[in-house]
């Protein structure tokens, strides 16, 4: 088989995996768009908080949706579970880059993040190639 075929099947096989990683992908086109936007506005970083938010609810969204999309059974536990390492991962890099700490509201936006990852596993599972 050519080295080329080879490279374009490749394919995270895992469901949590893949979830997390579709969301920091969907996350980070979302971040792009958010600064191309900050960058040709005169806005500032202060008025894009709310945007911030949606990105991460749709980034949550797909990789719940992924996660169950590739598990075929038990969607809101594979999703729910994928927003809580998408989240976990969030907070983590907020402590070492930015020394932000943790408070009652970080850890309400953990149990939103399950809740949206859950969401989008739970349709995930019902569209899959395998449930049914």
């Amino acid at each position: 088989m050519n080295a080329i075929q080879r490279v374009s099947h490749w394919k995270v096989s895992h469901p949590l995996l893949a979830g997390v990683v579709y969301a920091f992908v969907w996350m980070a086109l979302g971040a792009l768009a958010l600064s191309v936007m900050l960058y040709s506005s005169s806005a500032s970083e202060d008025d894009m908080i709310s945007y911030t938010y949606i990105v991460h609810a749709i980034a949550l969204f797909i990789g719940g949706w992924i996660s169950g999309r590739r598990s075929g059974k038990k969607g809101w536990y594979y999703g729910g579970i994928t927003g809580l390492c998408y989240s976990m991962l969030v907070l983590l890099i907020g402590f070492l880059a930015m020394d932000a700490g943790l408070s009652g509201t970080k850890l309400l936006l953990v149990l939103i993040a399950f809740c949206i990852g859950a969401l989008g596993g739970i349709i995930g599972v019902n569209m899959s190639r395998t449930g049914k």
